[in-house]
């Protein structure tokens, strides 16, 4: 069986962007688990949503690496949006009660790696989906 982006040079861009998307997502997962250990775990409901993306971003990054497949990057583009979503209603209006701040490393850290992240896996999927 073939799968997406066996050869050619496709094949590099794919696994260029792949490593550029999967350090994302393991930068958003530990900035995520990071939080959650210094205390976000005590907050009602996004405690467990902070675990939850931070073992997400982990899954889907191993997925992404042994996978050579569009859909994980699909999935990583579908994290990264939801987690950006999430974070600027969390800033704007709250999110289940909580309310955030837009400054701080962590933020900082997490926005930029959520932004590679989806920057990162559109064109992924685009290649992924021509290759087949």
């Amino acid at each position: 069986m073939v799968t997406s982006f066996s050869n050619g040079p496709s094949h590099t861009v794919a696994e260029l962007l792949r490593a550029l998307v999967t350090a994302g997502l393991l930068m958003s997962a530990v900035v995520h688990f990071e939080l959650w250990a210094q205390g976000v775990s005590e907050v009602a409901v996004i405690g467990p949503l902070f675990l939850l993306n931070a073992v997400a971003g982990l899954v889907l990054a191993l997925v992404l690496l042994g996978w050579k497949h569009w859909l994980p990057a699909a999935g990583a583009i579908g994290f990264g949006v939801l987690t950006l979503i999430a974070f600027v209603l969390a800033v704007t209006v709250g999110l289940f009660g909580s309310h955030e701040v837009a400054t701080g490393v962590p933020q900082l850290l997490a926005g930029v790696a959520e932004v590679v992240v989806v920057v990162g896996a559109i064109p992924l999927v685009v290649l992924g989906v021509r290759s087949r």
